[in-house]
């Protein structure tokens, strides 16, 4: 009887439940895993919420990513084994499919292997922010050395793995986030420089650094009134990413900074990546060579165990984090 979160109703963290339940067989095409640490994202906070691209069927799972020891393989699976150490990628119904606790059953498609030097929680904390940065700063950015790049909710792990991103490339990032508090650290984390929006005019700042040319990028999950913000610090031709939607306030289109600069703004999710084998085939071979070289590296905010669920939800929720937050199991 394996202990599972489920959820029966939308709300705050407090509806996150842990539940003893059967022991299930995967069925054709699945995987089971013995999850041994879960990679926490704002997705599932959102779902959670009933504010996402899926909708919750009741009871529901919860949870996109996993690293664990493969324990049982449905029919017509033979990229994996029984044994096999592997981690999820983002890739499935959540509700379904979650991944949230001692046991996950998901499908084949759906799990990689990853590097045997990681420690399971590094595992669980490679797909969803270097496959979603990648997905937008390399497979359709095509960011060259000489590209300046905003990344903004710069400490959370998307946008570590952004800087690490771009910083490899040879580009320039400038990191964005609310608080000075968080600046040392986005500056050891690889940042080429910090602007605190608390304290500095954001297209001042990015002017400024960049000798009035402006951002060739920008790679937002904030949108709402960040979005004008990043228009008009943005360069002539920009392109514009927005791949969430962090901010309450609604999402104005900066038309007239669109038009005098040419801007394109971009929807994006990591769903264009996992959907579409090639890309995901490009995808994964970048992050595996990152991962062994080094230039790429999970960093973990810190860890909670799998009975302080609801913790580490409201963790996540304070925007305090600096990088990932992983539940061990």
């Amino acid at each position: 009887m394996p202990k599972i979160v489920r959820f029966h109703e939308t709300g705050d963290a407090g509806v996150l439940r842990i539940e003893e339940l059967p022991l299930i067989e995967p069925g054709e095409g699945e995987v089971r895993l013995r999850v041994e640490a879960i990679g926490l994202n704002r997705a599932e906070v959102m779902f959670r919420r009933g504010q996402y691209l899926e909708n919750p069927e009741f009871p529901s799972r919860i949870g996109y990513e996993a690293a664990g020891i493969v324990d049982a393989v449905g029919d017509g699976v033979d990229a994996v084994r029984v044994g096999d150490r592997v981690s999820t990628i983002p890739s499935f119904p959540m509700g379904r499919y979650g991944v949230y606790g001692e046991s996950a059953i998901v499908p084949a498609y759906a799990v990689a292997h990853y590097p045997g030097k990681l420690p399971a929680v590094e595992g669980a904390a490679i797909w969803m922010q270097f496959l979603t940065a990648f997905g937008a700063l390399i497979e359709y950015g095509r960011l060259q050395a000489d590209t300046t790049v905003v990344i903004t909710a710069a400490s959370s792990s998307v946008g570590l793995a952004a800087i690490q991103i771009t910083r490899a490339a040879g580009a320039t990032a400038l990191a964005v986030t609310r608080g000075a508090d968080k600046k040392p650290f986005l500056l050891e984390a690889g940042a080429h420089h910090v602007i605190v929006t608390n304290e500095e005019d954001l297209a001042e700042s990015v002017m400024k650094l960049t000798a009035g040319k402006g951002a060739a990028m920008a790679f937002d999950p904030v949108a709402g009134p960040m979005l004008g913000r990043l228009a008009d610090a943005a360069a002539p031709g920009a392109l514009i990413f927005e791949y969430g939607a962090l901010s309450p306030d609604p999402t104005a289109y900066p038309l007239f900074a669109a038009l005098s600069k040419g801007l394109t703004v971009r929807g994006y999710t990591l769903f264009e990546i996992v959907r579409a084998p090639e890309l995901l085939a490009r995808g994964k071979r970048f992050i595996y060579e990152g991962l062994e070289s080094g230039v790429l590296k999970p960093v973990i905010d810190r860890t909670f165990p799998l009975e302080a669920i609801v913790e580490a939800h409201r963790h996540m929720e304070s925007n305090r984090q600096l990088g990932k937050i992983v539940v061990t199991v």
